[in-house]
């Protein structure tokens, strides 16, 4: 191709790509923005009403959207333990949905991760009305949450995700047939693989780990059937999306070689991955104000703004 037409086809391109940087929304500062809160169903499971609490920031642009996924070892927590980053994330420019989602001992694996899907579609369903972008649609999830975030992200439309209706405005339906997939998926302190973490728990005599592991799995064969590093070797991943993994120095519910091979497994998979420690603080570090949570909001406003520019 000639200097003149690779020019010519540039300048032919920039139109349409100052058109797409137009719509595509910025982020903004940590706190540039106020927020309003709501809460509301979003789901069904059987008889069971799964709530969500929203936060959106007061601008009238049209949103990106990103899904919080609670820790709790699958059987303890709600839509609320992530309130201080969803707060922080959606004063910089996004639309944050906290879900509650079943957990043990009422329900097993994998009824989590139905409603965590649940949650993608409830969004790409109702984005004119929450005036959000569908296809910007993200996943962030704490500790046993980033383990439900990686698996909806990484398998987003598998079979056995399906089957939780959502709330519509005529009652509730399900909508299986919607893609979940989702743009990008940010894992802090995960349980990337519960077979691993199992053992540790066992190793270390952590007794409330071993039997929520067991509660909400069943078996070692089922927790291993759910590792994440172990789907991404048997080359069971559908999708990639951009991988941001956060590791506490001083976390003692999170062994740092099970998020190496984590690191791994995704690198070795081809798939693109930011990862941050953080020497010295604890597990779940980030739902407390510190100037190294300051720090990480930082850095997840830089990632999610630049998983929404590929």
């Amino acid at each position: 191709m000639s200097t003149r037409t690779a020019l010519s086809l540039l300048c032919a391109l920039l139109p349409f790509a100052t058109a797409l940087a137009e719509d595509r929304p910025e982020l903004k500062a940590i706190g540039a923005e106020q927020i309003v809160e709501e809460e509301f169903v979003y789901a069904r499971a059987g008889n069971v009403e799964l709530r969500a609490h929203s936060y959106r920031p007061k601008t009238a642009t049209t949103l990106p959207a990103i899904v919080d996924i609670h820790g709790g070892a699958w059987s303890s927590g709600d839509r609320n333990q992530g309130s201080h980053y969803d707060r922080a994330l959606a004063s910089s420019g996004l639309y944050v949905l906290a879900i509650d989602f079943r957990q043990a001992p009422e329900a097993r694996h994998p009824a989590s991760s139905q409603d965590v899907a649940a949650a993608i579609r409830y969004l790409r369903t109702h984005a004119k009305r929450l005036d959000i972008d569908p296809s910007s649609i993200g996943l962030i999830g704490s500790s046993s949450g980033g383990h439900l975030a990686m698996l909806a992200g990484f398998t987003p439309n598998d079979s056995a995700f399906r089957g939780t209706q959502i709330a519509t405005a005529s009652g509730f339906a399900t909508a299986d047939d919607l893609n979940a997939g989702v743009r990008y998926v940010i894992a802090m302190w995960p349980v990337s693989d519960p077979a691993h973490r199992y053992e540790y728990a066992k190793r270390v005599g952590r007794d409330g780990l071993i039997k929520s592991h067991e509660a909400f799995f069943g078996t070692r064969e089922v927790m291993q059937q759910a590792s994440v590093p172990r789907l991404l070797r048997a080359k069971e991943a559908k999708e990639l999306p951009p991988l941001f993994v956060v590791q506490p120095g001083d976390d003692a519910n999170i062994p740092r070689e099970m998020t190496f091979d984590l690191l791994a497994a995704y690198q070795d998979a081809g798939g693109r991955l930011t990862y941050q420690f953080y020497p010295h603080q604890p597990h779940a570090f980030g739902h407390r104000p510190s100037a190294d949570t300051d720090r990480l909001l930082t850095s997840l406003r830089d990632f999610i703004a630049a998983a929404l520019r590929m």
